[in-house]
């Protein structure tokens, strides 16, 4: 099989989980024996070039200049736009024009991917090249999240009371945009058995394939946590997203004043914008805040136990990092879904970030207690999130896909028509 997969931006470095999910799933696909070719934006510092074939990857990435703070583009390009932020700052003219090079001359294809909403205006082009074919690709939603909910939670958390309403109205843009990608894809998937819950209302024709991500990091055969260790607990991540971090301010606001006060210290090790780190440095008492480091694991080795404070759901891969690392995991109840692990015996639920917090303290000299967690953990996860796998497992979803909806009346609905330009869009219809 041959898939063209468009995507945000070369996933190569990963620096944060859209693109650990990306890269995983395309060279999983690979490895499961088929033929792929990414089209997307490309990246400082990226490892990729237009027109390479690389790691067994057709790579097609188009010129982009990103903003100071690492986003594709300026937050304020999708205001003209019929587009949410999310998908106005890849919907490029030099993104649109290799994708139709891709479409026009890069042979017969027998799947397409839409990776994330960040691509989702790529729907109509595709419908459009294909409008007078007699048959056409399989057409895959890879969806990130269930991006109306996360979309209207941000919305209703952001301050002040002007940028909320320019949220609420982006919010509105991101679910008309996510239901047209689910009505008119054959197949998709979602990292989250809640997320797949959430789309199939509007797929009852079609399928909803719950993938989760693999793992192809470090794993520690064995680990016994001891009293020699620090009492000090520890968050990973990136947090680029501005969900990640006001999930954190809001936890650190609680979480470290009662960490201080029992001796407890917290490294968060993960990349931001130093802006964001030194306004919460100013802030903590028992928290170090590393930001980018170039290896994670002397900081994992050095701590009891990890966190996840996280206010929304969504398949969360640093919690596989702390699996295989074996450091027990004190997470929010909801926060980490899609991993096979129970309650009071290999992860530690909390109602919120003050239970949580709590949770910790109680917790923390326990060392047993997170011995049989982390060994727990480790066994119920050490046979699963393979990338390959879930090459496998994608590749034969897209192959289940019945060939009688791949004619032409499917391939040109009546669809919204986005503009040729990221700064204007316009609906021809509504979604």
């Amino acid at each position: 099989m041959k898939c063209l997969w468009i995507t945000l931006a070369d996933p190569d470095p990963p620096r944060n989980g859209q693109f650990l999910y990306s890269r995983g799933l395309i060279h999983g696909l690979t490895a499961a024996g088929m033929e792929v070719h990414v089209v997307g934006l490309t990246r400082p510092r990226g490892q990729h070039r237009h027109g390479q074939f690389a790691d067994g990857v057709y790579w097609w990435l188009a010129p982009h200049q990103w903003s100071a703070d690492h986003q594709p583009s300026p937050r304020w390009v999708s205001l003209a736009s019929a587009l949410p932020q999310l998908a106005a700052q890849t919907n490029t003219p030099p993104m649109r024009r290799i994708l139709n090079e891709r479409l026009t001359g890069g042979g017969s294809w027998d799947a397409i991917v839409f990776d994330s909403i960040c691509v989702g205006w790529a729907l109509s082009v595709v419908q459009q090249h294909y409008a007078t074919a007699r048959v056409r690709p399989r057409l895959v939603y890879l969806s990130h999240n269930h991006e109306q909910s996360v979309a209207e939670q941000i919305a209703a958390d952001t301050r002040p009371f002007w940028k909320r309403q320019f949220k609420h109205v982006d919010a509105w843009k991101v679910g008309r945009l996510e239901r047209w990608l689910v009505r008119h894809t054959d197949l998709i998937t979602s990292n989250s058995p809640a997320d797949c819950e959430k789309f199939r209302p509007s797929r009852a024709d079609r399928r909803v394939e719950f993938l989760p991500p693999g793992y192809g990091g470090r794993r520690i055969p064995s680990r016994q946590i001891g009293s020699q260790l620090p009492r000090r607990a520890i968050i990973v991540g990136s947090f680029d997203w501005i969900a990640k971090r006001t999930s954190l301010e809001e936890f650190l606001a609680v979480a470290d004043p009662l960490f201080a006060a029992a001796g407890i210290e917290l490294d968060v090790v993960g990349n931001a914008d130093e802006s964001f780190l030194g306004r919460l440095r100013n802030k903590v008492r028992a928290t170090r805040l590393t930001g980018r480091v170039d290896d994670i694991h002397p900081y994992m080795e050095q701590a009891r136990l990890a966190l996840v404070p996280d206010l929304l759901g969504g398949f969360k891969l640093k919690a596989l990092d702390y699996v295989f690392n074996r450091l027990p995991i004190f997470a929010i109840a909801g926060s980490v879904p899609g991993m096979p692990l129970h309650e009071t015996e290999s992860i530690f639920l909390f109602r919120d970030h003050r239970s949580l917090a709590e949770g910790v303290i109680k917790a923390i000299d326990d060392l047993d207690l997170l011995n049989r967690a982390q060994q727990a953990a480790y066994t119920a996860c050490c046979d699963q999130f393979d990338w390959t796998n879930i090459g496998q497992r994608l590749m034969c979803a897209m192959s289940l896909v019945d060939h009688s909806q791949l004619t032409t009346h499917r391939a040109a609905p009546v669809t919204p028509r986005w503009s040729t330009t990221p700064e204007v869009g316009s609906l021809d219809s509504p979604a």
